[in-house]
């Protein structure tokens, strides 16, 4: 076990570099699983998720090289479908294994998948566009794993009954090797699908509209191997700093942006009175004395998204007047607001909506992380406090934020990690 040991009230000030995205790895990585070869992949970034990603391709034959944030993976030795590695299930994105495996090997077997405890994330939806395609999916309950197999894939209309980011890159890799055309309708428009299609585009797939909702899918036989692709930035972890610039009454320069995925934040940080400066590759975020109360309602790309609302929450505590904030995507992710009453804001929670009256500061105190996200607010709100924080279970926050007690240090931030 390990924590975040903070001393807050000191402004960040400078330039920091942001890392590849999260989301983006995960999906690259393992559609690169389609090919066969050698494929190196840039801007990866150096986090739990992706190392237990590596771990689970390793125990199917995968052999791959890491340095820095390049990631060398030779998939030439896949030697096994049934994926049992404990790995599998410490993870949400381990189900992508269905979608890249079922087109091209025509069966696929893996845990159930886990990860952060911020509510239901079913899949059925997966499971509705691979049946379409033409997979059987067996579920075992008992042993807690699914399964996917097939003679062969075809391409259909599908249309999703709700937006999911998770489904649409699952049905979309599964979608390559089918034969003649899919159309993925009510897709997700996430900037992490659009970098997934992109590689596979790279590679040889046919995909076209990713970024849209209805993306079209065109089979092919296989995939070539065109040597390396680079990940986009993470705009969760820019918006997470941005939201920290902002808190601490700041001026810091986000390099490695694409600033277009930032709309939607910057346009509520300008809302609260915060200087928002856009550059071709960067972002600079200036903070003001005093933050007016927002409404905020998470919802899919290009809303708000689900992902910055526990970090962007720490502002509304301390902004003038009561802000609102609505959780859309997933239900338990409002539980970082009883941390946060332990610093001294002001809560009410009801149902799905957060109402947060603004405080004149937050106080050091001991609190634990939940998950990813809100382990990142709570950092936030050790920046902002005056005193001492001490932030347990850090090993949430290392699952998604590439050493982020480093990136805010080279910014004026007092916060060390402590391993137990």
């Amino acid at each position: 076990m390990s924590k975040y040991i903070i001393n807050g009230s000191k402004p960040l000030k400078g330039e920091v570099f942001a890392g590849g995205s999260k989301n983006s790895a995960l999906g690259v990585l393992t559609a690169a699983l389609m090919t066969k070869g050698v494929v190196v992949l840039r801007n990866v970034p150096d986090i739990e998720d992706v190392q237990l990603l590596l771990n689970i391709f390793e125990s199917i034959g995968v052999k791959y090289a890491r340095e820095d944030s390049t990631v060398a993976l030779d998939t030439r030795g896949i030697n096994e479908t049934f994926v049992s590695t404990p790995d599998a299930v410490k993870m949400r994105a381990s189900y992508y294994i269905l979608g890249a495996f079922i087109g091209k090997y025509g069966k696929v077997s893996v845990p159930f998948p886990g990860g952060c405890a911020i509510g239901s994330r079913p899949i059925d939806q997966h499971i509705k566009g691979m049946t379409a395609l033409g997979a059987k999916i067996t579920e075992d309950l008992e042993n807690g794993r699914i399964s996917a197999e097939c003679d062969g894939l075809h391409g259909k209309e599908i249309f999703f009954d709700c937006v999911s980011v998770g489904a649409t890159i699952n049905v979309m890799m599964a979608a390559v090797f089918a034969e003649g055309t899919t159309e993925l309708v009510n897709a997700a428009k996430e900037p992490h699908i659009v970098d997934v299609a992109n590689f596979l585009n790279y590679m040889g797939a046919k995909i076209k509209g990713a970024g849209t909702d209805v993306i079209r899918i065109e089979g092919v036989r296989s995939l070539k191997n065109r040597g390396d692709y680079t990940v986009i930035p993470d705009q969760i972890e820019v918006g997470t700093l941005m939201i920290a610039a902002a808190a601490t009454k700041g001026d810091v320069t986000i390099k490695n942006v694409i600033p277009k995925h930032m709309e939607t934040l910057s346009a509520k940080l300008e809302d609260m009175g915060a200087i928002v400066t856009l550059y071709d590759d960067a972002i600079n975020v200036k903070g003001t004395d005093t933050l007016d109360a927002v409404s905020v309602k998470t919802a899919v790309y290009p809303g708000f998204p689900t992902d910055l609302q526990q970090p962007f929450s720490v502002l509304a505590t301390i902004a003038e007047g009561t802000s609102v904030i609505t959780e859309t995507i997933y239900e338990n992710r409002l539980k970082h607001l009883d941390e946060l009453i332990k610093m001294g804001a002001d809560v009410n929670v009801k149902g799905n909506k957060a109402y947060i009256t603004g405080v004149e500061g937050l106080y050091g105190a001991e609190v634990s992380a939940t998950d990813l996200r809100a382990g990142a607010a709570l950092i936030i709100a050790g920046l902002v406090a005056d005193g001492q924080t001490v932030v347990n279970n850090a090993q949430h926050i290392d699952r998604g934020y590439e050493k982020i007690h480093e990136k805010l240090r080279l910014v004026g931030a007092d916060i060390e990690k402590i391993s137990d």
